[in-house]
């Protein structure tokens, strides 16, 4: 009969190595089969994570997959905690004296709740993951999802166009106003993007032929000052105004998303798929979710109604709320530095933001995305969307800011705007291969002579936007992160 030591060890090694306890105790047939399913597990384990790539996280994303994950969680977990207290029992405890039953079954009870915790914790995150994707994006009707995803769920496009806003929609302030508006022209098949940057405080703005808003503006959107002296009828305020008005619209209200896709599109000759609204404080929660971010502050930037804040010079981790404010403030500062600031923050959370970081914090990374976000992405679109959005951040990412000299915000020139956003997409599409050479060194050119000059030594130089070539490096000017 098995002493004390020997039924713990025993029931130990049943936890790594379902079925061990069985073969000692003489239940050969289940122990073997209960160790060649174990091992059958394992090999489809290393399979999976061995052939594992950014499509088949896109697929985790579909409801019927996270559905599977959870009960398939809870069954393991489930039926690894019967195996274990099984091979306990196989083992004889009541045998064993008094003390030693004692020592013996709590370290079973303890082993067998430990190993189901791993699996309560899947179960909990796939749970938290599909409430939170499901109230974050569009569900499409039911009679459309089965036709939700085609091959081609890009439809032949070649680049996808996803407006990304910041809004600082607050308990305190009626309606939304769009503080951040940039779009991200991402390639279907490199990832490759160029974020095009409007300022909030564009004038004249210009609505697509045949629309309400342009029969309301027909020469541009202008409105008479406020009380005040301030203006509300810049880029930023196009969303509040459609949804303030909804007799423009026969009637329909929330016509705000709508109607500044369509604007920003026109302004830049694109087409916008989809947008994606940040509230600018779920966005500090976020910041905090994953434990701050790292930029570099270049000059000190004062923030509060009494310019009481203050975010200091440096290279620095800041919390959500001084994040907000670095991004933000417009105190002895100007819409253009913001931009900039605005820029380098996204820059840094998409640097920071690994898979490692969002996994140890995921609750309160999914409670400040559930804040944080409102789009009109289709829930079905994410499968698609993962995989792509992988190869943004292992791609290349340049910016354009239209802001002065590059254009003047109070006459702008549309047709300028137009054709650098085409120029910065084109140049964005291109391999990499098609602008540089290969060894990074000049071709030797001839002189007068006829003789090949020397080859000179490369130079590294930082591209400086300009009317030519206005497109940079997403965090240019930001700083060593």
């Amino acid at each position: 009969m098995p002493g004390v030591g020997e039924v713990i060890g025993w029931t130990l090694l049943s936890a790594v190595a379902p079925g061990a306890g069985h073969l000692r105790a003489g239940w050969r047939r289940t122990g073997i089969t209960l160790l060649a399913i174990y091992g059958v597990l394992l090999v489809a384990a290393a399979v999976t994570g061995l052939t594992a790539d950014a499509e088949l996280l896109g697929r985790l994303t579909s409801s019927s997959w996270l559905t599977t994950i959870t009960v398939a969680s809870v069954v393991l977990g489930l039926a690894w905690f019967g195996v274990i207290v099984h091979s306990f029992v196989a083992l004889r405890p009541g045998t064993l004296p008094a003390g030693g039953q004692i020592a013996a079954g709590v370290t079973a009870g303890v082993v067998a709740v430990a190993v189901t915790l791993p699996f309560g914790l899947v179960a909990q995150y796939v749970t938290i993951s599909q409430r939170t994707l499901d109230q974050v994006f569009d569900q499409p009707p039911a009679e459309d999802q089965a036709a939700a995803q085609p091959e081609d769920p890009w439809a032949g496009r070649e680049r996808v166009n996803i407006l990304l806003l910041g809004g600082d929609a607050d308990d305190n302030r009626p309606g939304v106003r769009t503080d951040s508006i940039n779009l991200a022209s991402i390639d279907a098949k490199t990832g490759n993007t160029v974020l095009l940057s409007l300022p909030r405080n564009l004038e004249n703005v210009r609505f697509p032929p045949g629309t309400p808003m342009h029969t309301r503006f027909p020469d541009g959107f202008r409105l008479p000052p406020d009380p005040g002296g301030g203006r509300e009828d810049l880029l930023f305020a196009v969303w509040q105004y459609a949804d303030s008005h909804p007799e423009l619209f026969g009637g329909k209200h929330n016509q705000g998303a709508k109607v500044l896709k369509e604007t920003v599109g026109y302004t830049l000759g694109v087409k916008v798929d989809w947008y994606a609204l940040v509230n600018m404080w779920g966005f500090a929660r976020l910041i905090d979710a994953i434990g701050g971010v790292t930029v570099t502050v270049d000059q000190d930037v004062v923030f509060g109604k009494y310019n009481e804040g203050l975010v200091k010079a440096g290279t620095r981790k800041l919390k959500g709320a001084d994040a907000m404010w670095f991004a933000r403030s417009r105190t002895f500062s100007d819409d253009f530095t913001r931009m900039r600031r605005q820029r380098c923050v996204l820059g840094a959370l998409l640097d920071q933001a690994d898979p490692a970081t969002v996994l140890a914090r995921f609750n309160q990374v999914a409670l400040a995305t559930k804040e944080l976000l409102r789009t009109d992405i289709p829930r079905s679109m994410l499968e698609p969307l993962v995989p792509l959005a992988l190869k943004v951040k292992e791609a290349k990412v340049t910016s354009v800011q239209f802001v002065p000299p590059l254009i003047n915000t109070g006459y702008p020139d549309w047709t300028k705007i137009r054709n650098v956003a085409r120029k910065a997409i084109t140049t964005s599409s291109r391999p990499a291969a098609a602008t540089a050479a290969p060894t990074g060194e000049p071709e030797p050119t001839a002189t007068a002579t006829g003789k090949p000059k020397a080859k000179a030594k490369p130079r590294v130089a930082t591209p400086r936007p300009s009317d030519s070539d206005p497109a940079t490096s997403l965090t240019a000017g930001c700083g060593p992160a």
